[in-house]
């Protein structure tokens, strides 16, 4: 689907008029009917204003007929795709990355290892 349609799609969804949504983001009513109407293109600056104002992300306009996901987190992976992943970033990232893992297994150790001995008093 065209971007126009996406944003037409968006405005008569909720139910609102041509003129509110081009008030709303700072365009004349002949502008604005012309991005709907696709003789125009959609600025950047003007999809962060129609994202921001529907609640959503440009990605979703832009992209509206696909299941784009809110938020992508690695906890579905496994931790050999997780340390492939790592792998991919740039040194700074990664040296920072393995440092926290460094730091978090040595207090294990430590918290293991006083558990252990003062288990045994």
């Amino acid at each position: 689907m065209a971007l126009s349609n996406n944003i037409k799609r968006l405005r008569e969804e909720k139910g609102i008029l041509q003129k509110e949504i081009a008030t709303e983001v700072g365009l004349g009513i002949s502008h604005y009917s012309k991005i709907e109407n696709g003789q125009r293109e959609a600025s950047v600056e003007l999809l962060d204003k129609l994202a921001k104002f529907y609640g959503i992300t440009i990605d979703q306009i832009v992209n509206m007929d696909f299941d784009v996901p809110i938020e992508i987190t690695l906890e579905d992976k496994t931790a050999n795709e997780q340390v492939r992943l790592i792998a991919e970033l740039d040194e700074k990232d990664k040296s920072i990355i393995f440092g926290m893992i460094e730091t978090m297994l040595t207090k294990k150790k430590f918290k293991d290892f006083f558990n252990k001995n003062i288990a045994a008093l």
